[in-house]
């Protein structure tokens, strides 16, 4: 990569964002930065905890202040929170930054299975319903991302990232080597 634009890889929970951030970081042998871990580091408490505790809204300012941080540091690749993506100012944000965003499309019942399984506190999805509404809600805005990649059953990290890195700009593709 030119170290000028940076990957960032968007979609719902459970989508394997931070999995296909890994492989991409990876596979390209540039480093990764999940803004949720991030968070976490920073402000000594999860996403989950911020939500719950001080809302929403409040969250959502943290976020964005972080993912301006580390935009400025200039990761190279960067797995955003589900809702980070949805928020106006994040999207200027990376826009105003150059950013590279694919979209993990992930069918929503794919989602749902993995959020049951890892047992992760979310407090935007404590139930089926609300999940998919949330999902539904949010689609439209992750349709907007750069790069679209179709996700199906079975189809591993490492994999996604090759066709993340297949669908990239052909000045950054061309860094990579």
């Amino acid at each position: 990569m030119t170290g000028t634009r940076s990957i960032v890889i968007t979609g719902f929970m459970g989508s394997g964002k931070t999995s296909v951030a890994e492989a991409l970081a990876k596979l390209v042998r540039r480093p990764v930065m999940d803004l949720d871990t991030e968070i976490t580091q920073q402000e000594g408490r999860t996403p989950a905890q911020l939500i719950s505790e001080t809302g929403e809204a409040n969250f959502r300012k943290i976020e964005t202040a972080v993912l301006r941080q580390v935009l400025e540091r200039g990761a190279p690749i960067i797995a955003l929170g589900g809702g980070a993506w949805t928020i106006s100012e994040n999207r200027d944000l990376l826009k105003k930054f150059n950013a590279i965003s694919v979209w993990l499309d992930v069918p929503f019942g794919d989602c749902w299975k993995r959020i049951v399984t890892t047992r992760i506190n979310r407090p935007l999805a404590p139930d089926r319903k609300t999940a998919k509404a949330l999902y539904d809600l949010r689609r439209p805005l992750y349709e907007l991302a750069d790069i679209r990649v179709e996700v199906s059953k079975g189809v591993h990290a490492e994999e996604l990232a090759r066709l993340i890195v297949g669908g990239l700009p052909k000045d950054l593709v061309g860094a990579f080597r």
